[in-house]
């Protein structure tokens, strides 16, 4: 009696950004397109990946400890293969394999085209043509490194494998032409690399075929896009036209080409929302300069201004890093003054962490910042802001709001969605409101996020 094979299975685990939430999709889309069953847990898995970060130090110890815990799985399944991939994987490399016996693959972020046949290499055998596959050969693989990052690859032709929902991200660039000295990413991810518009439209138009209505561009700094005779306004534009398409985001701009032709397509632009992520870094011109982020804290307050005239009620999050090799308790007051004159509807905060590689780890020791001094200033930066954005959210409460519903929330008999804003928001609903757009008043705040009612169900509305 012949036996039927299954197809291999993979699982893929992923930490990070939204643009390794992204890769991590593509790999999974790759996968599947080559006959792989993707499963929702490592341990009904052939093949293990875990897609990596390394902006910071804590990120890249937390992979560390989940592929030591990974490995232990692998010793009860030694045909398991266990691969490490994106950017923690690109800047430790072959390291990796030598540190951790039991990592069968290390892959940098431009080699994901090549995971079919890396894993063919290692024994899993897999192809788009065959997905019923041989079964691993019982022995220990020597391991695979594929670093190499190149200019040209940008993914096109691949399809990745989204979760079934109203929102997507679409990657428009990849890597990074700046070199914030404080940053891993153009080392690990390389110089900026973007995607033909029509290619990008093309994806859009079929993610709004499929139900799609909430899309997101993705970039290390998106608005620096070009293409042609495209640029990053011109875009947007034209995504935000597609038929289907209710709501766009994009994330991350870079301060310096947020301009009047940008603003204007976001005051203009019905589908564009009202929410502007802006790194700000620091608050003092002297740091910045130590960060080469070529901007000063007067022409970032003009380019707020300029986005706040055109679009009074935008949402405005930003990037903030205290302990940056040099600051002084002057500079640190500074940025708290620039918190307190911009005010920020979030903020993601950061003490510096200093990653091998980057220009900033080659400043002198006597500028280093003592842990504790930096602990204590993250505290109390996170102490303004929160005071701010609960300030922010306050004055909201009894707004009505248009929310993407999005999944259950943790409390029993509620729903979370965001608004055009990105404020988030729990409501009482059933959860047949997935992927609808509903009305809500917002009643309630914790400063963070809201709780709201039901206010109007619009029935024509459902998305996914």
């Amino acid at each position: 009696m012949t036996r039927i094979r299954r197809p291999r299975r993979a699982y893929v685990e992923t930490y990070g950004c939204q643009m390794n939430i992204s890769d991590g999709e593509l790999m999974e889309g790759i996968l599947a397109g080559s006959g792989y069953e993707i499963v929702a847990a490592p341990e009904d898995a052939d093949v293990v990946l875990v897609n990596t970060c390394a902006i910071r130090e804590h990120a890249e110890q937390r992979v560390l400890g989940r592929v030591g815990q990974l490995g232990a799985l692998k010793r009860q399944r030694p045909d398991m293969l266990l691969g490490v991939t994106g950017c923690m994987a690109q800047r430790l490399g072959e390291s990796l394999l030598r540190r951790s016996g039991h990592v069968d693959l290390v892959m940098g972020p431009d080699g994901y085209r090549g995971l079919p046949a890396a894993l063919d290499r290692l024994g899993a055998a897999a192809t788009s043509k065959t997905p019923q596959v041989p079964v691993v050969p019982r022995r220990r693989s020597p391991g695979l490194a594929i670093l190499d990052l190149s200019l040209g690859e940008n993914y096109e032709g691949l399809e990745p494998r989204r979760k079934e929902g109203a929102s997507a991200w679409v990657t428009v660039q990849r890597g990074c032409d700046h070199r914030c000295t404080f940053c891993i990413v153009p080392y690990v991810r390389g110089p900026e690399k973007n995607r033909e518009a029509h290619e990008i439209l093309d994806e859009v138009r079929t993610l709004a075929d499929g139900g799609v209505s909430e899309v997101t561009l993705l970039g290390q700094t998106v608005n620096s896009y070009r293409w042609d005779e495209w640029r990053f306004p011109k875009l947007v534009r034209e995504v935000a036209r597609v038929d289907g398409i209710r709501r766009v985001r994009f994330t991350s701009p870079h301060p310096n080409d947020v301009d009047e032709e940008l603003v204007e397509v976001m005051a203009t632009e019905p589908a564009v929302c009202e929410q502007l992520h802006l790194p700000l870094q620091s608050g003092s011109n002297r740091v910045l300069r130590r960060m080469l982020r070529r901007y000063s804290v007067e022409t970032f307050i003009e380019k707020v201004d300029l986005v706040r005239s055109s679009v009074p009620d935008v949402a405005l999050s930003t990037d903030i890093i205290v302990g940056f090799p040099g600051e002084t308790d002057e500079d640190f007051h500074a940025t708290l003054e620039v918190m307190r004159a911009v005010r920020f509807d979030d903020a993601f905060t950061y003490r510096y962490s200093p990653r091998e590689g980057t220009p900033a780890t080659r400043l002198p020791d006597a500028d280093r910042v003592p842990d504790p001094v930096a602990s204590a200033r993250l505290d109390a930066l996170i102490g303004v802001h929160r005071a701010i954005q609960t300030e922010i959210a306050e004055s909201e409460v009894g707004r009505v709001e248009e929310v993407l519903v999005e999944k259950e929330a943790r409390s029993p008999g509620d729903m979370l969605g965001r608004t055009r804003r990105n404020k988030v928001v729990a409501f009482p609903g059933s959860k047949e409101l997935t992927g609808r757009y509903s009305v809500v008043r917002l009643e309630g705040t914790t400063g963070a996020t809201f709780t709201g009612t039901l206010v109007e169900e619009p029935a024509a509305v459902e998305v996914s």
